[in-house]
């Protein structure tokens, strides 16, 4: 699994932090509680410094998708907040979370006088950039596929030791719909797939709780191999 480049907090030197952090309090949220709402007008940004934020947007016909996972160190509702426009999803807590918020207006000031705010910020619209063309490009490959990479990412993010086992438990409450909306396909079509790596022992699910007990067969999987017997094939 490739390392991932640094978030927006990490990127940051001490001193650049603490000009942000500069006149605000750190705010701590319980899961599942709404930090900003799809369609207001807000002009804050949000730095995530504990926790993890599902992006979620829902559809004028009430359908509602999951469309990323943020973690520690990212910069959330940059695009609304810097652009002064509305907000084009909601921003859910998954876990417990710690975040700072900063007002656009004093974003937009201290990143003037603080190059390397600035740079920090490009680093970050950047890779939005190319999660989404990933997230296109990946549409033509098999659903399994992108469903094993999908989980591996998770394992690298957000994964910790099985209890008493060889396998890597993804530390946040994710379901079916959820992994179907990352995926842009269909929550049948997931389902499929994870009943088919259940029974070969790969992973365990729950309600909301995932475990990957093999990271090699999965591997595979996500490099377009069948792996002795899953589906190497699907459509969503």
């Amino acid at each position: 699994m490739s390392s991932r480049p640094a978030s927006f907090w990490e990127a940051l030197e001490p001193a650049d932090r603490a000009a942000l952090a500069e006149d605000t309090t750190v705010t701590s949220l319980p899961a599942d509680r709404l930090l900003l709402a799809q369609g207001e007008d807000s002009d804050h940004l949000l730095v995530l410094l504990r926790g993890w934020v599902k992006v979620v947007a829902q559809s004028p016909a009430g359908y509602r998708a999951l469309l990323a996972l943020r973690g520690p160190g990212e910069l959330l509702g940059e695009q609304a907040g810097l652009e002064g426009r509305r907000r084009s999803a909601s921003l859910l807590a998954a876990t417990p979370v710690d975040v700072v918020p900063v007002r656009a207006a004093r974003f937009h000031a201290v990143a003037r006088a603080r190059p390397g705010i600035a740079a920090a910020l490009e680093q970050t619209l950047s890779q939005r950039l190319r999660e989404a063309d990933l997230q296109r490009t990946g549409m033509t490959e098999p659903v399994p596929a992108r469903l094993a990479a999908l989980l591996l990412d998770l394992v690298e993010r957000c994964g910790r030791p099985e209890p008493d086992g060889p396998g890597r438990c993804i530390g946040l409450p994710l379901s079916q719909d959820d992994l179907a909306g990352l995926l842009l396909t269909s929550r049948r079509t997931v389902s499929r797939a994870l009943e088919q790596w259940r029974a070969q022992g790969w992973v365990v699910t729950g309600r909301q709780s995932l475990l990957v007990r093999s990271v090699d067969r999965l591997k595979l999987l996500a490099a377009g191999e069948s792996g002795g017997g899953a589906p190497s094939r699907a459509s969503g």
